[in-house]
């Protein structure tokens, strides 16, 4: 369940009060289950959308539903991957409770039979009574951040400007899973994502790393270096 203080900080986050319907709903995330292992979050997050995911880390691990959780959660990633639109739906300023009702009811059709526990079924409909679902593909991501450290895994975020070759992601993969960045014992997770704007070349990410390597970085220190120049 999402604690008080949990409740507390995104309500300040958002800087509106949280309906008692709302509170009710989220106190109904989970139910702990004996001999549960620790449900404090692996690794801290930030934002509103960090404050939603650490909550459901934390009802999913009371509930041993952590491996479930996860894979309703990563359903519903793919979900938003293949539907861009889904974003703009779920942001719409003028849902109406029923509007979001229906989207609430067919996200659980999208994740199929993963959501065992209801966890992801209650943190949608905690998202809806708080008009907060515009959040809900950041709360999808912090989460896949707090299983990956609990799993031991180093994820690596590769972005392109188009879709890689399968063959390139796996010479990536496993150039990077030999590197100094994966520390020793380690599980290296890829996470293939495309941006247009970045032109080409690829940007790559991995823990506090950056390396970016894209074309549009490229053209800022050209740029930079002709602007102090001239």
């Amino acid at each position: 369940m999402l604690s008080r203080r949990a409740l507390a900080q995104a309500t300040r986050a958002s800087g509106r009060r949280t309906p008692i319907g709302a509170c009710s709903a989220i106190r109904s995330y989970a139910t702990p289950a004996a001999g549960a292992p620790s449900t404090k979050p692996p690794v801290p997050l930030f934002g509103l959308d960090g404050t939603y995911a650490s909550a459901l880390y934390t009802a999913a691990a009371k509930s041993s539903s952590l491996d479930n959780t996860a894979n309703a959660i990563q359903n519903m990633l793919q979900v938003f991957k293949r539907d861009e639109r889904l974003q703009r739906v779920v942001s719409a300023p003028t849902l109406s409770a029923e509007d979001k009702k229906q989207i609430v009811s067919e996200l659980q059709k999208q994740i199929g039979g993963a959501d065992k526990s209801d966890t992801v079924k209650n943190l949608l409909t905690t998202l809806a009574d708080n008009n907060r679902l515009s959040i809900l593909e950041g709360v999808c991501e912090k989460f896949g951040t707090l299983i990956s450290a609990y799993r031991g895994e180093v994820e690596c975020t590769i972005t392109s400007a188009a879709p890689l070759d399968p063959k390139v992601l796996r010479q990536l993969e496993n150039t990077i899973a030999k590197s100094q960045y994966v520390g020793q014992g380690k599980k290296l997770k890829v996470v293939p994502k495309v941006n247009s704007d970045i032109k080409g070349g690829l940007v790559v990410e991995i823990g506090d790393r950056t390396i970016d390597d894209s074309v549009s970085a490229k053209m800022a220190r050209m740029n930079k270096l002709l602007r102090d120049t001239l």
